[in-house]
């Protein structure tokens, strides 16, 4: 059975222990949560990885994405990146690959990842035949079938764009930025048809439920620029997907809930509310948002601001931005900068929502740095290498303090007053 028909059932899997072991609510609160749909568990049957939770009352979680371009077909490349994302922290990776034998980039992927791997399995349809005139309703779904065959843990599929939404288009700066969502869109205007992920929506919950795949039911009409969000367009599709959510659960199959973009700092909370509210609670799995268009080079910083405010608000799962975005594919320093400013967002964010624990990481790093202990702020930071890096790029590493304050160190004199006047 899967996780939901399991929970319906009144049991508690072993994947529902596994992650109860790991976060601030116990095995019974996460088997209700899953049957309610507020919850669900990354996990494909034919994969052999640690079970994720994403969802209510869990700590946040973090996505990297992966993959090969076009332009850069290097598989090892790739899996440098996947290793370096595990490494610092991301909690699932997608492989979103476009370029070159993208079937066995993604078995690869699935082989040596030991966290949930996601795809879009609209790109190998596309990749295929990228000729629209050609493509078939069957090539959709097919490529459905291959990735979770594949052994994948998630799935974006673009089920919420129907074809009577694409005159809500007009007036938009970005139009459609999605990838899938632009070629379902050109599809449809070339035949005439209705969005066969859609139409076949049937078929793709009985697929996933073979092996308890989670449907990450994406935002192919996500702004892609501030002027953009929370438009006509989004919220049709959004409350589309609410529906199909509700489907997903009714057939025992888990769904999460794909959502922007770029959003403006002050439209944050009402995107999550709606999201919350046409959703029936499912897991709100964002883009960032980035809260501006003019950060090139630094959009994971963009990202970051807006997936610690999403999180807060409510958002369950923050899908990283690297310095690459909108520039070219990342490379692993770029990778690393995009899980560690994720990191950081998630992590304000369980902070702020008082989450059992999550402040405790944080008290530990003011008190080594309170005793000026030098490796246990190394040891507790999100980026130890980086941290140890910078200090010993001053040229004065060895010494107690920091060549910022040097002997006017207010953390040296505290310690001194400290022991001086010490009961």
């Amino acid at each position: 059975m899967t996780q939901i028909e399991q929970s319906l059932n009144g049991q508690i899997s072993g994947e529902m222990r596994a992650v109860a072991a790991l976060e601030p609510r116990t095995s019974e609160e996460i088997r209700a949560d899953i049957g309610n749909g507020h919850t669900v568990i990354l996990k494909s049957l034919l994969h052999d990885c640690a079970p994720v939770g994403v969802g209510k009352g869990l700590k946040i979680k973090v996505n990297a994405n992966i993959g090969t371009s076009g332009y850069n077909e290097d598989p090892e490349m790739e899996l440098k990146k996947l290793r370096a994302a595990i490494y610092y922290g991301a909690d699932a990776v997608m492989d979103l690959s476009t370029g070159g034998d993208i079937r066995a980039m993604r078995k690869a992927v699935i082989e040596e990842s030991r966290v949930p791997v996601g795809t879009v399995p609209i790109y190998e349809a596309i990749v295929r035949q990228p000729d629209v005139a050609k493509i078939t309703e069957d090539d959709f779904l097919s490529s459905v079938a291959a990735h979770i065959e594949d052994g994948v843990d998630f799935i974006t599929v673009h089920c919420g764009i129907r074809r009577e939404y694409i005159p809500l288009l007009n007036g938009r700066i970005m139009g459609v930025v999605s990838r899938g969502g632009s070629f379902l869109v050109k599809w449809m205007m070339r035949h005439g048809k209705e969005n066969p992920l859609y139409t076949g929506y049937d078929e793709i919950l009985a697929m996933a439920r073979k092996h308890d795949v989670t449907l990450s039911l994406g935002d192919g009409f996500r702004p892609g620029c501030l002027a953009d969000a929370t438009d006509a367009a989004q919220i049709a599709e959004l409350k589309t997907l609410g529906g199909l959510a509700e489907r997903a659960r009714a057939a025992g199959v888990q769904a999460m809930i794909e959502g922007p973009g770029h959003v403006p700092l002050d439209m944050i909370k009402e995107n999550i509310e709606l999201q919350k509210r046409y959703c029936g609670g499912a897991p709100f799995y964002v883009l960032g948002p980035l809260v501006t268009d003019c950060s090139p080079g630094y959009d994971h910083l963009s990202g970051a601001i807006g997936g610690a405010l999403a999180a807060w608000y409510g958002a369950d799962f923050l899908c990283y931005l690297t310095p690459m975005e909108h520039l070219g594919l990342p490379d692993v320093t770029h990778v690393v900068d995009g899980v560690i400013a994720s990191k950081i967002a998630a992590h304000a964010a369980d902070v702020a929502r008082g989450l059992p624990g999550a402040r405790g990481r944080d008290d530990a790093m003011s008190r080594a740095r309170s005793n000026l202990d030098w490796e246990g702020m190394y040891g507790l930071a999100f980026n130890p290498e980086r941290a140890r890096g910078l200090r010993r790029g001053t040229g004065r590493d060895d010494a107690e303090v920091c060549t910022m304050c040097g002997d006017f160190c207010s953390a040296k004199i505290n310690r001194e007053c400290r022991e001086r006047y010490r009961p």
